[in-house]
């Protein structure tokens, strides 16, 4: 494995566009994975105020917003897979969907459920507690961050993985573990690699 002191700071705009160029970004399934699809089906509320960062190609913004959701924001670094959501999902932007091209750290609003979905894998593993503090500030009150982390160690990244107790700790200051498990209803390709959670916001002086 590589030695995290040797990665970038961060990997940027141009290390991600090139990755979506070359089509190497390859953590992506092409549709939105089963333990989120059902997550988001028993959400009653669909006005909430919903955040995906490092989006991606967002099937999960695809999909919240074809049943119903009114208020998604997607952010990422690359101009390119936001630039084909702005034509894919053209008659939801500017209403119902927000497109964010830039730096999740510099973001701001305040949102009531944050969706992981291969974000927190993509950073070098040195900006994991930012990631966490960043979460926790982003969050309203009683907000929660649900999503999949990989339940494995990679020989390179990104990905970057880790394990249950390795989540527990890094989150357990800032959030309330409402669940982490090992995800029962994973693709096949992703069968006992992948740990689906709920974090809900702690009130908490940072």
């Amino acid at each position: 494995m590589k030695n995290i002191d040797q990665l970038p700071d961060n990997f940027d705009e141009k290390y991600w566009s090139n990755r979506y160029l070359n089509k190497t970004d390859g953590w992506d399934i092409g549709y939105i994975s089963t333990p989120l699809k059902n997550y988001f089906d028993q959400l009653a509320d669909k006005s909430i105020s919903i955040l995906i960062p490092g989006c991606g190609n967002a099937y999960e913004a695809i999909y919240l917003l074809e049943n119903g959701f009114t208020n998604v924001t997607v952010v990422d670094l690359s101009t390119i897979p936001l630039s084909n959501l702005k034509t894919k999902l053209k008659k939801y932007y500017g209403n119902e969907l927000k497109l964010i091209h830039g730096d999740f750290f510099d973001l701001t609003n305040g949102y009531n459920l944050i969706v992981e979905q291969t974000f927190f894998c993509a950073l070098n593993p040195h900006f994991r507690e930012l990631y966490v503090t960043k979460m926790h500030h982003l969050l309203n009150t009683n907000g929660k961050l649900v999503g999949l982390l990989f339940n494995r160690i990679f020989e390179n990244g990104p990905p970057f993985g880790g394990n249950i107790d390795m989540y527990k700790n890094l989150f357990n200051p800032y959030f309330s573990i409402k669940k982490i498990e090992l995800c029962y209803n994973s693709i096949d390709e992703r069968k006992e690699t992948e740990v689906f959670f709920i974090f809900q916001k702690l009130i908490k002086n940072i």
